[in-house]
């Protein structure tokens, strides 16, 4: 019986052992804790003996308990990803007592991310050159989020200078003025930005000092437009605006010039407008290149020079096209316009007079047919006159013969037929005449109008028309007309005189 009992009693032991439990805090919520606040408490039990206290699945978090029991944990802010929220930290509280017994309790803890505003530290200054894009970047190295939350940057706007920005990213852009640089020689300016992290919106303040550059730069040359290679015809005009800056100021920019690889470039073709300001303005002209050149290359360089003899260059290269001389060109053809419009009045003044005298004849042919056509011819009692031959004794000697008479009469004839031109031939040349008369007085004026103007006489329709033109100045009917062959076509008349023939004849 007696080891019956033994049994038991070692049977109920580790029953009565289970009884035993760990006490924890007793508020609400008291598991769930925030990231960055520190929690302490002390577990205990319900036996009156104080066993040893430890704990499992601590895993690196920090968390600490001693022997006693004295908990103190204070998470850290890297705990819980700020996309996650909260995370689960579980782990085993264990009590053991001196005579082996113990009581093991698990406790989950829940951890709360916390939001940390961002940290701003000293910027470095920025230096800032004039007349110059100048950009700042706010760089995460001395402005971030110990979340790691993206960052939002802002500026009161009255805090910016003229001309001044800063982007959302933290980048500060500014370009001061002459006037603005100048200012911060003896006063640097100081302006105060935000840095807000999202989408907590915790805002920190940071500072940027702004002040001149402390280097001796060279100045900067701005060539507008900014191309580096031109193609130009030899009638084109080169123009360049030159805008010449110092990042130390204006003030310090001492001249601007150009090189020239062509001494056919003059110098003047550069043109100070102020110390700052140039023009350079040059036209190759038609005799650059020559008749075995279709393109010719130069190069230019300009370059400006500070006080300090710091120098700035800027290479600009240029093809110039052989071109036709349109001036030469020009002169030409309106030659060919005028010299045939002036053929054509001089033919016209020609066949005006022909058109006259013709009219003046054909009034004489009328005229004489009434009073010459009767026209009597008479040799009276004219004897005829013959030779005879006689045999002599000398031989065969002629003798001369006179005998008869006789009476020749011309009886009414068309005197205009027989002495003088026909009236019916004097009609044809008139008609001819005025036929020949008006379509050159209608093609001239077509002629004169359509092209007079320059660039109208630049199409090779010109040269057609007037191909077309010339057959009537050299009409071939022209010969029947018995024009005066001591007058020339080539007459030179002033444009005054050519308008009265052709009203839309052009003076260039």
């Amino acid at each position: 019986m007696i080891f019956r009992f033994l049994i038991v009693v070692l049977v109920i032991v580790p029953g009565f052992l289970c009884a035993q439990q760990l006490i924890f805090p007793d508020s609400a919520n008291w598991n769930t804790l925030k990231e960055g606040k520190a929690i302490a408490f002390q577990v205990k039990t319900t036996d009156t003996e104080m066993p040893k206290f430890s704990l499992e699945g601590n895993n690196g978090y920090g968390i600490q308990l001693d022997t006693l029991g004295n908990f103190s944990w204070t998470p850290s802010f890297d705990l819980v990803d700020r996309l996650e929220m909260q995370k689960e930290i579980n782990v085993i509280f264990q009590a053991e007592w001196k005579d082996g017994r113990k009581v093991r309790t698990p406790v989950n803890f829940v951890v709360m991310h916390q939001n940390r505003p961002p940290e701003i530290s000293d910027l470095p200054i920025f230096y800032v050159k004039q007349s110059s894009v100048n950009k700042y970047q706010i760089s995460s190295v001395y402005a971030r989020d110990p979340d790691g939350d993206p960052l939002v940057f802002k500026i009161i706007p009255t805090q910016l200078q003229e001309g001044m920005s800063l982007s959302s990213l933290g980048l500060l852009t500014w370009a001061p003025s002459r006037s603005q640089f100048n200012n911060m020689r003896n006063n640097p300016i100081t302006i105060e930005f935000t840095a807000q992290d999202q989408p907590e919106k915790a805002e920190a303040t940071g500072k940027i000092k702004i002040a001149q550059t402390q280097l001796d730069l060279p100045p900067e040359i701005l060539l507008m437009p900014g191309d580096s290679v031109f193609t130009i015809k030899e009638n084109e005009r080169l123009n360049f605006k030159i805008y010449v800056s110092d990042p130390n100021g204006d003030e310090d920019v001492r001249s601007a010039d150009f090189l020239s690889s062509d001494e056919a470039v003059p110098k003047s073709s550069l043109k100070a407008n102020t110390s700052t300001q140039y023009e350079f303005t040059w036209s190759p002209g038609y005799a650059f290149t020559d008749d075995t050149e279709k393109t010719r290359t130069i190069e230019l360089i300009f370059f400006a020079l500070d006080k300090s003899s710091n120098r700035i260059q800027h290479k600009v290269k240029v093809n110039v096209v052989d071109t036709e001389n349109l001036e030469l060109r020009d002169k030409f053809l309106y030659q060919k316009y005028s010299g045939t419009l002036m053929q054509a009045k001089a033919l016209l003044e020609l066949l005006n007079e022909k058109h006259k005298k013709l009219e003046h004849e054909y009034r004489q042919a009328k005229k004489g047919k009434k009073n010459r056509s009767i026209f009597g011819a008479s040799l009276g009692a004219g004897s005829a006159v013959s030779s005879a031959f006689v045999t002599t004794p000398g031989g065969l000697k002629a003798v001369t013969v006179i005998g008869g008479s006789t009476t020749a009469t011309l009886g009414t004839l068309e005197a205009a037929e027989v002495l003088g031109k026909s009236k019916n031939d004097i009609m044809e040349l008139i008609k001819t005449e005025t036929e020949l008369r008006n379509q050159l007085q209608l093609e001239g004026d077509l002629f004169a109008r359509k092209y007079a103007l320059k660039s109208s006489r630049r199409d090779v329709e010109f040269d057609n028309a007037r191909d077309k033109f010339l057959p009537i100045i050299n009409s071939q009917k022209l010969p029947t007309l018995e024009l005066d062959a001591s007058r020339p076509l080539n007459v030179k008349y002033d444009a005054k005189e050519m308008k009265k023939t052709f009203a839309d004849y052009s003076e260039e």
